[in-house]
């Protein structure tokens, strides 16, 4: 089976990994120091701060933007992985579904129709499967109305708006290096912002001290391996990207199936290869069948999911049930990029 998820790791990581095993240091260290001043440099910010996991870098940035009552509301995409949603109503406040557009990002004329209908306090746009949100168009309309713009750039380590890296384009964001991600440490996230107000914030929630905040540090193992990483982030994209180039032109001219698409001044990183076909759940069994790990993202939607206030959120639901993805990662080798190329074709052609 070709898998799904294969991340990449090369000898810099075994070393690290010894390395902190035989220092004694496992916690707290100078690889937790290095990662987040790296990653922080990285996207372009003033602030860093690794959390363990994308969830609680969502609640932590929704705490400390205010989120703590059912009148603050957040407007979220309909389509997402749960996280998204479910960090918002474990903060507190109350999530407001809106549809996507095309791009499977949140729906900027939508979002315009739900700022004056709902006075939200905060949007999370999502930068979803590798690209990010018109952020453009998003900033000008919650810049009118004073509602924060919290990024969930889950998937979209080095994706870039305008030239400008995911993660540095609203007030705060919210990264994952789950084992799936372009960064990938097994589980961990981070929380970034320029605002010296909102890094206190951030700070006090994560951090014993002046108020009673989480222990949700990363250990010295997942920093270690996330430098390296991020070290190579830039040449792994670029192998996503080829992976796609290729997926794009063999697939164009076959029937009923929707590819993405790399919008204008935006570079898109393929965390996820989505493609859409009315016979998705079809195409998936049989692609699984011939040894592809192909899987269905997102079978769901979030207001559907967990019964959210929406607004018409019809292409989210289309999409839920026509969305899928083939594999594409660093460690695919050429003959597996052939072999997937082939399979997709022969099924859909008899699907």
């Amino acid at each position: 089976m070709i898998p799904i998820i294969k991340p990449f790791f090369g000898k810099e990581e075994e070393e690290t990994v010894l390395e902190i095993m035989r220092s004694g240091q496992i916690t707290r260290g100078k690889w937790t120091l290095k990662f987040r001043e790296s990653f922080k440099d990285y996207v372009g910010v003033a602030f860093c701060h690794t959390v363990c996991s994308g969830t609680a870098a969502l609640y932590i940035a929704l705490k400390a933007i205010g989120i703590s009552k059912k009148e603050d509301i957040v407007i979220v995409p309909s389509l997402s992985f749960m996280a998204t949603i479910d960090a918002v109503i474990m903060a507190g406040g109350t999530p407001v579904v809106i549809d996507v557009d095309e791009s499977y990002t949140i729906d900027v004329n939508q979002l315009e129709d739900a700022i004056k209908k709902y006075n939200p306090k905060a949007v999370i746009p999502v930068h979803l499967f590798g690209q990010t949100a018109d952020m453009e168009r998003i900033k000008a309309l919650c810049q009118e109305k004073d509602v924060i713009i919290l990024e969930d750039a889950a998937q979209a380590h080095g994706a870039e708006y305008k030239g400008k890296k995911a993660g540095s384009l609203g007030d705060l964001s919210a990264f994952s290096f789950y084992a799936s991600k372009n960064v990938a440490m097994g589980e961990g996230g981070a929380i970034l912002t320029n605002s010296s107000y909102l890094d206190e914030k951030i700070t006090n929630w994560i951090e014993f001290g002046d108020h009673p905040a989480l222990n949700l540090r990363i250990t010295e193992f997942q920093a270690g391996i996330g430098y390296w990483q991020l070290k190579r982030l830039e040449e792994t994209n670029e192998k996503r990207r080829k992976i796609a180039k290729i997926y794009n032109e063999e697939f164009k001219d076959l029937p009923g199936l929707i590819l993405p698409q790399e919008l204008p001044n935006r570079k898109h990183v393929y965390h996820i290869y989505a493609l859409r076909h009315p016979e998705r759940n079809k195409i998936v069994e049989k692609l699984i069948e011939n040894g592809i790990g192909a899987r269905v993202y997102y079978e769901y939607t979030l207001h559907q999911l967990r019964n959210a206030d929406h607004l018409p959120c019809d292409f989210g639901e289309r999409c839920s049930r026509e969305l899928f993805a083939i594999p594409i990662h660093a460690s695919l080798t050429e003959k597996e990029v052939e072999y997937i190329v082939d399979t997709v074709k022969k099924v859909i052609m008899e699907v």
